[in-house]
């Protein structure tokens, strides 16, 4: 099975928060107007991507990862993860606040859901005057006083609360309470995981009329109480060089501000390389083919490519490695 850079089919997910822009403002074929989530690049159960691109077009990645695992993943990476892909990315569309929620750490998640836990960042692409976004607590609570505020309907004034802006980025660890408010396009990287503890949704229901699932118990355990100051990200946005981002033991994120075209050596990369653009457009090419990517789109390069060509005028990348 020969590899190349893959492009993969969305797999577009209708929430009760979600809009238009995935459509408006990235492109996608999205058919309704509650449409919140672009999955473009997933081994999940259930929501395999597809290849769209070349030769092997259709063929599911995870089909790819069996056959050929350590020229996909990379050695560390199989070593790591076996032939489970690590990394779930997405684009997300919030017309509405998203429910407030956190998400198990590894230990928990294998015990109880035998999954990975969930650790994600956030780059936000676009966003609406005053959006916001809600991370952590503004002061440290205790259990007690965290329950307390679910009972008597006061957990919004325990949360911290971020305005923000294109191209601000928050690391979301596990146990951080957060959500994302309404008016907020982002991309988010994060493992691969869907287990997520909602602990409040405004009250909201569904079309059926029925309150959604809250996980007010699974939470409990699985939270952190402190006050943590530990979730912007400070990066330089220096043209054409590699800005790191993020560094954490699942995922490294750099961001690449192109003017001009970019050579990497990745030949001694034990990871797969991940593109997403969020701005702009360029040709990504190796020594074993190339594809053109546009806002929107993301591009999984193999373990097994020997260098990687950006091609670019003008165009704004996050680049996720193992």
């Amino acid at each position: 099975m020969k590899l190349y850079p893959f492009k993969f089919q969305p797999i577009l997910k209708e929430r009760l928060w979600g809009g238009t822009k995935l459509k408006e403002v990235l492109g996608k074929p999205i058919v309704s107007d509650i449409t919140g989530e672009s999955w473009e690049l997933s081994a999940v159960q259930g929501d395999i991507s597809i290849v769209a691109n070349g030769a092997l077009s259709g063929t599911p990645l995870q089909e790819i990862i069996d056959q050929e695992p350590e020229a996909l993943l990379g050695k560390e990476v199989v070593r790591r993860f076996g032939k489970d892909f690590p990394i779930l990315i997405k684009f997300i569309d919030a017309k509405q606040d998203l429910s407030i929620q956190l998400h198990p750490n590894d230990k928990l998640a294998k015990e109880r859901h035998n999954s990975f836990g969930k650790t994600e960042m956030w780059y936000v692409m676009d966003a609406d005057p005053g959006a916001n976004l809600i991370v952590g607590f503004n002061k440290n609570v205790t259990k007690e006083e965290y329950s307390k505020s679910l009972e008597n309907n006061s957990l919004l004034d325990l949360l911290n609360y971020e305005q923000v802006e294109e191209g601000d980025t928050f690391f979301i660890n596990t146990g951080k309470i957060h959500a994302i408010g309404a008016g907020v396009l982002l991309a988010e990287i994060q493992q691969t995981s869907d287990i997520t503890y909602r602990v409040f949704d405004f009250n909201r229901k569904d079309k059926n009329g029925n309150l959604r699932e809250l996980h007010t118990d699974l939470a409990l355990d699985a939270m952190d109480y402190t006050k943590k100051d530990d979730f912007k990200v400070v990066y330089d946005k220096k043209s054409d060089v590699v800005n790191t981002m993020v560094e954490c033991p699942y995922f490294k994120t750099n961001y690449l501000n192109l003017t001009q075209t970019l050579n990497l050596d990745v030949s001694k990369r034990s990871s797969f390389t991940i593109l997403m653009c969020v701005d702009g457009s360029a040709e990504i090419s190796t020594n074993t083919g190339s594809v053109d990517l546009k806002k929107g789109e993301t591009v999984l390069v193999p373990a097994n490519s020997q260098n990687l060509t950006i091609n670019t005028r003008n165009t704004k990348l996050l680049e996720v490695t193992v």
